[in-house]
């Protein structure tokens, strides 16, 4: 892709706080039976592992969350709400457990065939396109991924990350993370969610219910 390389691994494997604002604008792509599904970053949020009571990994291991605590450049997918699955991007060094969830996007290649997984249940009214990949459940909706991609790697299969070839953070809001209550949902001490302004992808933010 044009004005775009492929990431290292490296790229990943730093603080999650310096890794996910440099994540807004890269290109994160799936290629699965053929079919090829490409969206434009617009909105993230940092988790921080066990320094951070809004992650999944704060109260430490378990089976569902153990992929945040491997290597970076790798997939954390989990099912949430009884209703959909989110992706993170799990970055820093083994055993740290910390990551990058993607919030919303754009969706640039394989409009038509994220719009097919969006709307596998009848609408009255088509989704703009806009909305295809607005929010987490979306994003993963979208890409057509589910708990089996729990551990995909970024850097081999059906998955490729893309960032742009000038290396320049493109300018972006910060503020606290959506629907996270309790001391992590503070936008004070987290303003750990990072979005494009201009971008009407991005998600709205609701607060986290005590």
């Amino acid at each position: 892709m044009n004005g775009f390389h492929l990431a290292s691994r490296s790229f990943f494997a730093r603080d999650v706080l310096d890794v996910a604002p440099e994540i807004l604008g890269c290109m994160l792509q799936r290629t699965d039976a053929d079919e090829v599904v490409t969206i434009r970053i617009t909105e993230v949020e940092a988790y921080a592992g066990e320094l951070d009571p809004g992650a999944h990994t704060y109260r430490g291991k378990t089976n569902r969350n153990k992929t945040m605590f491997g290597p970076a450049g790798h997939l954390y997918c989990y099912f949430t709400y009884g209703m959909h699955h989110a992706l993170n991007l799990v970055t820093g060094q083994p055993g740290q457990s910390s990551g990058c969830l993607v919030r919303a996007g754009d969706v640039i290649v394989g409009t038509d065939i994220a719009r097919g997984r969006r709307e596998s249940k009848p609408r009255k009214v088509p989704l703009p396109d806009v909305s295809l990949a607005r929010g987490p459940g979306c994003v993963a909706q979208s890409f057509g991924v589910n708990l089996d991609n729990d551990g995909d790697d970024l850097f081999g299969g059906q998955w490729t990350f893309l960032i742009p070839d000038n290396g320049v953070v493109l300018p972006h809001r910060i503020g606290p993370r959506v629907g996270v209550s309790g001391p992590g949902g503070d936008g004070i001490d987290f303003p750990w969610r990072y979005w494009l302004p201009e971008a009407s992808s991005v998600s709205t933010y609701k607060p986290g219910r005590a």
